[in-house]
């Protein structure tokens, strides 16, 4: 698996309005979003290339297709995503990491933004992508 940079961070929020509490008003993060509840996120921070407060709901939703998170799993705290490559190489990593013994939230799939990405839950308790996201391949 050859991993060529960070792609993202993101804070799981339980509890929505509280993080935008101290992201946006206390810390001062110019986070963009649809709502106070919806996920907010920058594109401009530096040291990364996007980071994120996601919602958990909706965390839930991309991982397992519903907005409540599985109670026999634990809940994260936080997701980063490591961007490879190309889809090929994308596909490569989650055969990579099946064979290395770790269970895949979800298999490979494009989502709607034109992401591609596949996530596992980390030893740690983080959402960990592996993803291909062309537009930061420019």
């Amino acid at each position: 698996m050859k991993i060529e940079f960070v792609s993202s961070v993101a804070v799981i929020a339980p509890d929505p309005p509280q993080s935008r509490r101290l992201y946006v008003d206390t810390l001062g993060l110019q986070l963009a979003g649809q709502s106070a509840d919806g996920y907010l996120h920058s594109e401009q921070i530096p040291g990364t290339k996007s980071f994120g407060v996601w919602p958990l709901s909706q965390a839930a939703e991309a991982c397992f297709g519903s907005e409540q998170w599985p109670e026999h799993i634990a809940v994260p705290q936080a997701s980063v995503e490591f961007d490879v490559a190309d889809v090929a190489g994308l596909h490569a990593a989650a055969g990579e990491l099946v064979d290395a013994g770790y269970e895949l939230l979800h298999p490979v799939r494009e989502e709607p933004w034109g992401q591609t990405v596949v996530r596992l839950l980390s030893p740690e308790g983080l959402i960990v992508g592996i993803s291909y996201i062309p537009s930061m391949h420019a």
